[in-house]
């Protein structure tokens, strides 16, 4: 690949809706400024991490449409409409050579759809792939007349767009693969001296997920199979990282908790807390990947309105929701759902892995072949998409860029 594009601009319209996308949109303008320099012109909408990298200023506040959950996205639905529409002519105006949707797809398809309708001309990129393996598939298929290219974060989401004929796939790297050597460096002795934590017991961490209303649900059934596992197992010391607009609502809910609990926040010690743990009682999402790179084993839990839970159930087509397993290919990590996540349940799988039982051996095995499978090809996974994103923008002008 040539390191210094011919000359004249490359004009890209970049759109994130929210604060995960706006944390990858600002690593991916990083990596094309390295590669393009005073020639990427950029335009778009995004947060502060996005306009922090110079040269990107969104066109509205991206907490305009920043919302989760599909009652926030109805309560705010008319505003989100409105925001689409704007979004869409300002791409036009823009005239870019690329666009690149990032994650947020009920915010971002939309837009990508009538851009395609107006300018069937521009190449559109969605970074990070709708979760088409787990749920709703035919989402897959229904993407390709107006999306040229996925970019991966998960290594087996390239095969899974092929079988389902979704649009083309690049598997270019997770950003937590990106930390393995810094992981592994990192020493947890600081959490454990500054906490008291007793090397006599074991560490157990918590992971009530990053959401209110996760929180409310699996805070209870958590604290329930505590209980137990102190009733027949080691006593353990108790960790619970969390985002720090949870800390009070975690506070609250863990008061009759049968054992101490230490609140952790701030995203180094978190993964201190990984490092200290036996094991990890963990909501189902993003933490059980990090969980897995950190070699800890876990036990995996999550509920949902019950009124929602028929749907859902109807909907999930993947043999587990856990990512680590989605990985590996094999349910190797418990987990338990709905009216499945008991406490007697949840404790019953993390006893065993407490004590160097054969479970624990299993899980551990399991876990270790995950660095290798998540490596990623060149320097960084934002490296390797904006070397696809660069190649379309060229391209399009005919200009050959590979």
């Amino acid at each position: 690949m040539s390191a210094t594009p011919p000359h004249g601009n490359v004009r890209l319209y970049l759109v994130a809706g929210e604060h995960s996308g706006d944390a990858l949109g600002a690593k991916l303008i990083a990596a094309l400024r390295r590669r393009l320099g005073d020639r990427l012109v950029l335009g778009g909408v995004g947060g502060e991490d996005m306009e922090k990298q110079g040269g990107f200023t969104s066109d509205f506040p991206m907490s305009d449409v920043a919302v989760m959950g599909p009652l926030s996205i109805l309560r705010h639905l008319p505003r989100i409409v409105t925001r689409v529409y704007e979004t869409v002519d300002r791409a036009i105006r823009f005239n870019p050579d690329t666009v690149v949707i990032i994650d947020s797809p009920e915010f971002t398809h939309p837009i990508a759809k009538r851009i395609r309708k107006r300018r069937p001309d521009i190449p559109i990129i969605d970074y990070v792939s709708p979760s088409v393996w787990a749920w709703r598939p035919g989402r897959a298929r229904k993407m390709h007349p107006y999306v040229d290219h996925i970019l991966g974060l998960l290594p087996f989401e390239p095969a899974a767009h092929e079988r389902l004929g979704g649009p083309p796939c690049t598997y270019v790297g997770h950003s937590l693969a990106e930390r393995l050597d810094w992981l592994a460096a990192l020493d947890p002795a600081p959490l454990a001296t500054r906490l008291g934590v007793d090397p006599k017991r074991p560490v157990v961490a918590v992971l009530p997920g990053s959401r209110s209303s996760e929180v409310g649900r699996l805070m209870e059934p958590f604290g329930d199979a505590l209980r137990i596992v102190c009733e027949q197992g080691p006593v353990p010391e108790v960790l619970i990282p969390c985002v720090p607009h949870m800390r009070a609502r975690i506070e609250h809910l863990r008061k009759g908790w049968p054992v101490r609990a230490h609140i952790v926040e701030g995203e180094d010690d978190k993964f201190r807390a990984f490092k200290l743990a036996r094991a990890a009682f963990a909501a189902s999402g993003t933490v059980t990947l990090e969980l897995a790179l950190a070699g800890t084993p876990m036990v995996v839990a999550y509920r949902v309105d019950p009124l929602a839970a028929p749907f859902l159930r109807r909907m999930i087509k993947a043999p587990t929701t856990v990512l680590a397993n989605l990985v590996l290919g094999e349910n190797a990590i418990p987990e338990f759902h709905q009216e499945k996540a008991t406490a007697e349940n949840l404790a019953g799988a993390l006893l065993p892995l407490l004590t160097d039982t054969p479970a624990r051996a299993a899980q551990l095995a399991a876990l270790a072949r995950i660095p290798d499978i998540m490596r990623f090809e060149g320097p960084s996974p934002s490296d390797a998409a904006a070397g696809i994103v660069v190649d379309y923008a060229l391209r399009r002008r005919g200009v050959a860029y590979r």
